[in-house]
């Protein structure tokens, strides 16, 4: 990015926010917002305590699972879109009323089909995700190449061969967008279903410095599950641009 003719980096933006959510923190404008300092000391004596870090392995496990869940459903609902007519026919109107839909709005109904444990949980982060890896996986099995798969028959490749060596490689690089995006949706998802179906996890530290107006934790709380959300997002991103070559030669 360049501004005034000279190079800003791209860390700039974030160092401005940074000194002005200081800067309104020092003011004593609102209790709601304190010092960014203070923040910061109260994360890292935060993840130090066995509270926070039961919490985490609680909603960890729960996002795990869910995700796992979604990539395999999302993958293979995806393939099937985008190979069979008849299957992107029948699914596709389901998975795009789903994608778009506001889903916070079906916890309650979770809620009731699955009781308040942490399978409810679990649900939620596979409906927050699934959905985007369906859409991209489709897009990108729809992108291979006829001649690639032509080419894979009249070497003599096996079904398996085809799918696992040809198509699925070639469309590696949207389906990879689509768990990048999936994993972002996810963590909404663990949020929000420990929050409104059953107070564990991040879900229960959030209530309780809510509740107490503990803003120093509340706001490490949630900058520490940001930073998590955008390290899982990079460490995918990164993969991504290792396989990009396969878009550019397809």
């Amino acid at each position: 990015m360049t501004l005034f003719g000279y190079r800003v980096p791209m860390m700039a933006s974030l160092i401005v926010w940074c000194a002005v959510w200081e800067l309104v923190g020092r003011s004593g404008a609102t209790f709601l917002i304190p010092p960014l300092s203070d923040v910061v000391v109260a994360a890292v004596a935060l993840v130090q305590t066995g509270t926070w870090q039961a919490a985490a392995l609680t909603t960890l496990n729960s996002f795990l699972l869910g995700m796992f869940f979604a990539i395999v459903a999302g993958i293979v609902i995806g393939v099937l879109m985008g190979r069979f007519a008849a299957a992107d026919n029948l699914l596709g109107i389901w998975v795009n009323i789903f994608v778009s839909a506001p889903l916070s709005a079906l916890v309650p109904v979770l809620m009731i089909l699955f009781g308040m444990g942490e399978t409810t949980v679990v649900v939620t982060v596979f409906l927050f995700s699934v959905w985007i890896i369906v859409l991209d996986t489709r897009a990108g099995i729809q992108g291979v190449p006829a001649s690639l798969i032509e080419m894979g028959r009249s070497y003599g490749a096996s079904r398996f061969a085809l799918y696992f060596k040809i198509i699925l490689l070639a469309a590696l690089p949207e389906i990879l967008a689509g768990i990048r995006l999936g994993v972002v949706r996810g963590v909404k998802g663990v949020v929000i279903g420990q929050l409104l179906v059953s107070i564990i996890g991040y879900g229960e530290l959030f209530e309780l410095y809510s509740r107490n107006f503990d803003m120093d934790n509340f706001w490490a709380l949630t900058i520490i599950l940001f930073a998590a959300a955008m390290g899982l997002s990079a460490v995918i991103e990164s993969i991504e641009k290792r396989v990009d070559y396969y878009a550019g030669v397809r």
